[in-house]
């Protein structure tokens, strides 16, 4: 962690894009870090403020720091969770919650900034409640179907809450929502998805592609490799995306296998797959609604609140997915549900459309409509 939490200089804008951005234009700051769920719908929603200036609030050594674009310079300050007990450790952490909302409220009044944008998460709070201290306009996205503790505590502060899904608002009484799906990167808003160059797969074979979100899923890749031979003699090919924290990663090989930590082109892979094995993150299920893909959900048991549940019924509801507890699922149930549904291409195809009819395809645009207008608003 940095010494110094707030970045007294930001990241530097490139030459193109300072050439592009008009001192007239209202200034946002958007406060989203640490995984790709916070992370990829506020990128995809700043890509839509074309006529904002655009800084980013992030903290140390986080994910922000691989995918903010170079062009939104970066203020980052040192925020924690809250532990679920009192004690001298949630003290500790009140009083640095107390400091970052400070140094929140200085980025913002040095910056002139017009209004807040926020993707939930722990970086969510201090911005909150920073901007709300100055009269500033906040917009807050919340992407899973039961919303984190940040968000129910916090969205009587927020002009707009804008949720993913509709059975989000059930949790938030008090709160103004608007329901716009949830962004997704640019890739996935492309017509036709980029070929699978690099990945020398054959356009007439079963694909399956396995994923855990930005983290990986260890539990999940064990199970897979367990049952992964008896799909390669079913004539099933695999792409496996481990993440970069499974210490077994390499341990198969196979010529159907491809063992990758991840994949850049996700649009592409999820279009070409016939089943996805995934978490149930907000992101991951954002980008399965998207492509019309079919999966088997396994949320991740140990997810705040078991949020990632909430989301997989959501699925389950529209009968986009089969979910499975992952204390539930033996290797047999699952070597047996995937050669069942690859063998009823009714079934795969019933629930691809049940999945890209959950899709909001214009999601970025709604959220930065929301913004656009509040901003106007807060200025007549």
């Amino acid at each position: 962690m940095s010494q110094n939490p707030v970045s007294q200089n930001p990241v530097s804008q490139s030459p193109a894009s300072q050439g592009s951005v008009s001192q007239d234009w209202p200034k946002l700051l958007v406060a989203a870090s640490g995984t790709g769920g916070h992370l990829f719908p506020a990128i995809a929603t700043a890509e839509q403020l074309t006529d904002f200036q655009i800084e980013w609030l992030g903290v140390p050594d986080r994910l922000e720091r691989q995918l903010v674009p170079d062009r939104y310079p970066m203020h980052t300050i040192a925020v924690e969770g809250f532990q679920q007990r009192f004690g001298l450790s949630t003290l500790k952490i009140f009083s640095r919650l107390l400091l970052s909302i400070l140094k929140v409220r200085r980025i913002l009044q040095q910056g002139k900034f017009q209004a807040l944008l926020t993707t939930g998460g722990y970086i969510a709070a201090p911005s909150i409640l920073a901007a709300r201290s100055l009269g500033l306009p906040v917009v807050l996205h919340e992407s899973n179907a039961l919303p984190g503790k940040v968000t129910r505590w916090l969205s009587p502060f927020c002009d707009v809450v804008a949720i993913g899904f509709e059975a989000a608002a059930a949790h938030l009484p008090k709160a103004k929502t608007a329901c716009v799906g949830t962004p997704v990167r640019s890739q996935f808003r492309e017509a036709a998805a980029q070929p699978l160059v690099d990945l020398p797969i054959p356009s007439d074979v079963p694909l399956i592609v396995v994923f855990g979100g930005s983290q990986g899923a260890v539990g999940i890749n064990k199970l897979v490799r367990q049952v992964a031979p008896a799909w390669f003699e079913a004539g099933i090919w695999l792409v496996h995306l481990t993440g970069e924290n499974d210490p077994e990663a390499s341990s198969l090989s196979h010529p159907q296998y491809f063992c990758l930590p991840f994949y850049a082109n996700m649009a592409g892979l999820l279009q070409r797959a016939n089943l996805a094995i995934s978490r149930a993150g907000a992101g991951s299920l954002t980008e399965l609604a998207v492509t019309a893909t079919p999966s088997i959900l396994i949320p991740y048991p140990y997810a705040a609140e078991d949020h990632q549940t909430y989301n997989a019924n959501v699925f389950k509801a529209a009968q986009a997915a089969l979910v499975f507890q992952q204390s539930e699922l033996t290797p047999d149930l699952l070597e047996s549900k995937v050669l069942y549904l690859l063998r009823s291409p009714e079934s795969l195809k019933q629930m691809a459309t049940a999945a890209g009819n959950l899709a909001i395809a214009d999601s970025a645009e709604r959220l930065a409509a929301i913004v656009r207008q509040l901003v106007k608003s807060h200025n007549l």
